[in-house]
C-alpha cells in the first residue's frame, strides 16, 4: 500500500503541477506578460509549488531531512536531469543578455543557501531575509523585463484575448489543490520507505522526493524544448532554483526553524558545482548542447546511484 500511495503522490504532483503551469501560463498570456518572464516567474515558481508543499509538510512532521534534502536535491535534479533531458530533445539556447541579470540572483540564492546550511539551520529571521530576497528578485525581474519590452509590440492571439481570465485562473487553482494532495501522499510514503529500507530521510528527500517534485519542471522544459521555446525551458529551471533556495526554505523557516541534517556536505557541494557549471556554460557556450545533456544525465545517474549505495551510513 505504501508503494501505491507513493506512485499516486508522484502522479498527482506531476499532473497537478502540469495543470498549475498550464493555468498560470494562460493567465500570463491573457495579461500580456513576456514568455521569458513567464519562464522565470509563473512557470518556474509554479512548477516549484510541489517542492514548497512537500517541504512544508515534511517540516510539520519534523522530517527536516526530507524538507532540506528536497530543496537541495531538486536544485541538482533541475540542472542535471531537467536541463539534460530538455537538451536531448533540442539544444537549449541562452539569452545571455537576460541571463546576466538572473545569474546574479542565482548566485546569491545559492550562496545564501550554503551559508544557511553551514550554520546548521535556518531561523525565522534568516527565513524572512530569504523571502525578502525572492520578492526583490521578482520585482526587479518584472521592472527589467518591462523596460526591455518597451517599444516592442507583441500581438496577442485573438483566441487568447477572448478567453475569460477566470478560466486559466481556475485551472491554476485546481493544479494547486492536486499538488497539495500529492505532496502529502509523497511525504507520508517517503517517511515509511526511509524506515523500511534503512536509508535516511535525507537520502529519500534528495532522490525520490526531489525527482518526484521535479517532474513538473521536467515535463514543462521538455515540452518547451519540443516547441522551440528555449526561453521558457531555461527560465523554468533558473527560476525554480532561485525560488527553491530563497522562498521554500524561507517560508518553511517562518513556520518553524529548520534544522539541517548533518552529512549533507557532498550534496551541497554538488549543488554549488553544477550551478557554477551552468553559469559557466551559459556565458561560455551560450547553449546546452545534446552532448552536454548526455553528460548531465550521466552525472545525475551517478549521483543517485552513489546516494543509494551510501544510504546505510548517511546520517
Amino acid at each position: 500500500m505504501t508503494y501505491l500511495f507513493l506512485v499516486m503522490g508522484l502522479c498527482l504532483l506531476a499532473f497537478g503541477g502540469d495543470t498549475l503551469v498550464s493555468g498560470a501560463v494562460g493567465v500570463a498570456r491573457r495579461m500580456g506578460v513576456s514568455s521569458l518572464l513567464i519562464g522565470l516567474t509563473l512557470v518556474g515558481f509554479g512548477t516549484s509549488t510541489p517542492e514548497l508543499l512537500t517541504s512544508l509538510v515534511a517540516a510539520i512532521k519534523q522530517s527536516e531531512g526530507i524538507a532540506v534534502g528536497n530543496v537541495v536535491g531538486s536544485n541538482i535534479a533541475n540542472i542535471l536531469l531537467v536541463l539534460g533531458a530538455a537538451a536531448l530533445v533540442m539544444p537549449v539556447r541562452v539569452d545571455l543578455k537576460a541571463f546576466r541579470r538572473d545569474a546574479v540572483f542565482l548566485g546569491i540564492s545559492t550562496v545564501g543557501l550554503i551559508v544557511a546550511l553551514i550554520m546548521g539551520g535556518i531561523n525565522r529571521w534568516m527565513g524572512l531575509i530569504l523571502v525578502g530576497l525572492l520578492i526583490g528578485y521578482v520585482i526587479y525581474s518584472y521592472l527589467s523585463d518591462k523596460k526591455e519590452q518597451k517599444g516592442k509590440s507583441e500581438k496577442v492571439d485573438d483566441t487568447v484575448a477572448k478567453t475569460p481570465l477566470w478560466k486559466p485562473l481556475f485551472k491554476a487553482l485546481v493544479g494547486i489543490a492536486l499538488t497539495m494532495l500529492g505532496a502529502k501522499l509523497l511525504v507520508d510514503s517517503a517517511i515509511v520507505l526511509a524506515r523500511d529500507w534503512g536509508v535516511s530521510e535525507a537520502v529519500i528527500g534528495l532522490t525520490i522526493v526531489a525527482v518526484g517534485t521535479s517532474l513538473p519542471e521536467l515535463a514543462t522544459s521538455v515540452m518547451s524544448a519540443l516547441r522551440g521555446h528555449n526561453d521558457v525551458a531555461w527560465g523554468n529551471v533558473v527560476g525554480s532554483n532561485i525560488y527553491n533556495a530563497l522562498f521554500i526554505l524561507g517560508v518553511v523557516a517562518l513556520f518553524m526553524p529548520v534544522v539541517v541534517p548533518s552529512g549533507m556536505s557532498l550534496d551541497v557541494t554538488l549543488m554549488t558545482v553544477v550551478t557554477l557549471v551552468l553559469i559557466g556554460i551559459a556565458f561560455w557556450k551560450k547553449e546546452i548542447s545534446r552532448p552536454m545533456g548526455v553528460l548531465f544525465l550521466v552525472a545525475y545517474a551517478t549521483y543517485v546511484g552513489y546516494l543509494f549505495t551510501q544510504g546505510q551510513g548517511y546520517v
